[in-house]
C-alpha cells in the first residue's frame, strides 16, 4: 500500500500539475467505499475544488501526503483478500441469469440449520426486530449487502435466506455470487409466514427511539472515521466487522446498539444475540437521528 501511496503522490503533483482547475473529476468510488481513503459525498467534483479542499493536496511534502493518505484508510472486508485468488483462478460462469434460490420448507430449513447452515434474514431491520428465526443473522438487502455478508460470514458456510415477498431474489443471489459466496442452500418458502404457521418459536429485538434514554450501555458499531466525527456520550466503540472477535470485551448488561441508520446495528444485535446476549436494543435512525434531534454529542 505504501508504494502505491507514493505513486499516487507523483500522479497528483506531477501528472496533474498542468491540468486546468475546471477539469471535471468523476470518482470511481462513492463516499464510504472501503477501497479508498476518506471520500466525501458529491458524485462529481473538479480538479480545482480538490486542490482547494483535499487534505492530500494541502500536504507540504511527499511523506506528509503518504501519511495523510494511509491514516485515512479504514478497515476493509476480509473477502477482498480472498477474491484476489478467486479472480486469478477465474470465477464460475452462470450465464445470463443467476440461479434462483431453491424454495425450502420449514422442516428443510431446520435440517439445514442443524447441519451448520446460517440463516441470513435480509428483510428490513424493523421487520427483523419484530420477529425472526432464533440464531438468524440480520443483513438487510440493500446495495451494501454483499460487503457486510462478506465481512461477517464465512464463505464456505451454507446459507439459508429469509426475505420479504417484495424483495428481489435475483438481486440477492447476484450480490452473493459477485463476492464468491456460492453455497446457497435456498430460502424459506413463503418467508416468516410459513414459520409462524408451523408454530415454531421466534425471537425479537427492541427498537428504541432517540427521545428515549439509551437502554444500558450505548454500543457504536460504525467505522472508526464515523466515530471520530462524533458519537453518543458514554458509548463504547466496536466496528461491526469486529463485533464477533470483540464480543467478550463488550460490557455486560443491557446494550443499545447504533450505527448510522439502523441496519448495521441490527446485524450486530443479531450476532450478539446468537452468542447468548440478552437485553439488546437498536436505536431507530441511528446516530443520524440522534444528531438531528439535537441530543448531546461527544467529540472524537
Amino acid at each position: 500500500t505504501q508504494p502505491l501511496a507514493h505513486d499516487l503522490y507523483r500522479s497528483a503533483h506531477q501528472r496533474l500539475r498542468n491540468l486546468p482547475d475546471d477539469l471535471a473529476v468523476y470518482p470511481t468510488h462513492g463516499a464510504g467505499s472501503f477501497c479508498s481513503a476518506g471520500t466525501d459525498g458529491p458524485h462529481t467534483t473538479s480538479l480545482g475544488r480538490e486542490r482547494e479542499t483535499s487534505p492530500l493536496f494541502k500536504a507540504a511534502t511527499e511523506d506528509a501526503f503518504v501519511r495523510t493518505f494511509l491514516d485515512g484508510l479504514g478497515t476493509y472486508p476480509p473477502y477482498f483478500l480472498r477474491l484476489r485468488t478467486v479472480n486469478q483462478r477465474g470465477a464460475r460462469l452462470y450465464g445470463e441469469k443467476a440461479p434462483d434460490l431453491a424454495p425450502l420448507s420449514v422442516d428443510e430449513v431446520r435440517r439445514h440449520q442443524a447441519a451448520g447452515a446460517i440463516v441470513i434474514d435480509v428483510r428490513p431491520f424493523v421487520d427483523f426486530a419484530r420477529e425472526h428465526i432464533p440464531a438468524a443473522v440480520s443483513i438487510a438487502l440493500r446495495p451494501a449487502f454483499a460487503s457486510w455478508l462478506g465481512w461477517i460470514i464465512q464463505a464456505n458456510r451454507p446459507l439459508v435466506f429469509v426475505r420479504a415477498p417484495d424483495q428481489d431474489g435475483q438481486d440477492l443471489v447476484q450480490q452473493c455470487l459477485k463476492i464468491g459466496y456460492e453455497n446457497l442452500a435456498g430460502e424459506l418458502e413463503d418467508g416468516m409466514g410459513a414459520w409462524r404457521t408451523a408454530g415454531l418459536p421466534v425471537t425479537s429485538i427492541a427498537i428504541r427511539q432517540v427521545n428515549e434514554e439509551p437502554h444500558g450501555t450505548p454500543l457504536d458499531v460504525r467505522q472508526a472515521s464515523e466515530w471520530a466525527g462524533g458519537h453518543i456520550p458514554g458509548a463504547q466503540h466496536v466496528e461491526l466487522g469486529s463485533v464477533m472477535a470483540a464480543a467478550g470485551a463488550i460490557p455486560a448488561g443491557p446494550l443499545t446498539i447504533y450505527c448510522g441508520h439502523g441496519e448495521r446495528a441490527m446485524t450486530a444485535a443479531s450476532l450478539l444475540e446468537g452468542e447468548g446476549r440478552e437485553s439488546l436494543a437498536v436505536l431507530d435512525g441511528g446516530f443520524d437521528a440522534w444528531r438531528s434531534s439535537k441530543r448531546p454529542i461527544a467529540a472524537g
